[in-house]
């Protein structure tokens, strides 16, 4: 009896690890299964909610109305997006374009040329910035950034202000996925290229740049969903304006603060055309979830 023991004791491990497989197998699906109806929930709440501006008012005042003017006029209103959707575009495309190269030579600089101390402290500091709540963000350019660009050009809040705090606030996102992307390039690629003998910044740009593309790709698409949602900074210094901005120094104002400035006092058609600015973010968003899936599946094809 005891010479098989051993065995016993195997088999009733063996049948406790299966149970334990069971269990996370079956919470993995019920987490997606959740996640999943979340998301499907929100998409018909928002679409529910549009439709009767959608109906009543019809898609193309929203792009041909002369302003944005819901609740006045004899007309019952004026309904266009046109001006807050340019603010968004722009303010996003320009937060994009310091953003990422920025995140890149950040996450290039501290896996390529940084001591491991330095370096440590580096991410530490990038993680840090990352967890600076936006409201923090808006409140600093409010009381700095925007009296410095009023000494330049009044008044101070403006497109280039919520540019630039959109930079700062999605700047760790593009750093710490570049961070990832790039350390997660095989060892042998580096080592290959070494023996090559080619120099660092040329083993760099030619093997592990490219080897991390996907990574890098996606974490920009990640930064760009962000500035896309982000609410409170830019209501706080781009000026809230709506018309479509002649240059970098006049204010706008984007479908994220349109929302939260306006719905506490929205009514029937006005409360719905908030609900169509919703819609019009939602299907940005997906968008870029769509443009992320396809970056990562060519990467992995290649």
């Amino acid at each position: 009896m005891p010479a098989h023991r051993p065995f016993t004791i195997w088999s009733e491990s063996y049948r406790l690890s299966r149970r334990v497989d069971w269990l996370l197998l079956w919470s993995l699906r019920l987490s997606a299964i959740v996640s999943g109806a979340l998301v499907l929930f929100i998409t018909i709440f928002v679409v529910a909610e549009a439709w009767p501006a959608l109906r009543n008012i019809g898609v193309w005042r929203f792009l041909n109305d002369a302003s944005w003017y819901p609740s006045g006029g004899a007309d019952g209103g004026t309904f266009n997006l046109v001006p807050m959707f340019v603010g968004t575009l722009l303010t996003t495309a320009g937060a994009i374009l310091l953003a990422a190269p920025l995140g890149v030579l950040a996450a290039i600089f501290r896996q390529a040329y940084a001591p491991p101390g330095v370096g440590r402290v580096y991410r530490w500091l990038i993680e840090l910035l990352a967890g600076i709540p936006s409201v923090v963000y808006g409140f600093w350019g409010l009381v700095v950034l925007v009296p410095m660009i009023a000494r330049f050009e009044p008044p101070g809040a403006s497109l280039l202000a919520g540019i630039l705090i959109l930079t700062l606030m999605i700047l760790p996102t593009t750093a710490l996925a570049s961070d990832a992307a790039l350390e997660s390039v095989p060892r042998r690629y580096v080592e290959g290229a070494a023996a090559l003998g080619l120099g660092r910044w040329a083993a760099l740009h030619c093997v592990a740049l490219p080897a991390a593309g996907s990574g890098i790709a996606t974490g920009v698409l990640l930064a760009t969903g962000r500035a896309l949602g982000e609410t409170m900074a830019v209501l706080m210094v781009c000026g809230n304006v709506v018309a479509v901005p002649a240059s970098l120094f006049d204010p706008v104002r984007t479908l994220t603060a349109n929302i939260a400035l306006e719905m506490a006092y929205a009514l029937e058609d006005h409360r719905s055309a908030l609900f169509v600015s919703g819609l019009l973010l939602l299907l940005m968003v997906s968008a870029l979830v769509l443009a992320a899936e396809a970056v990562d599946r060519r990467q992995t094809v290649g």
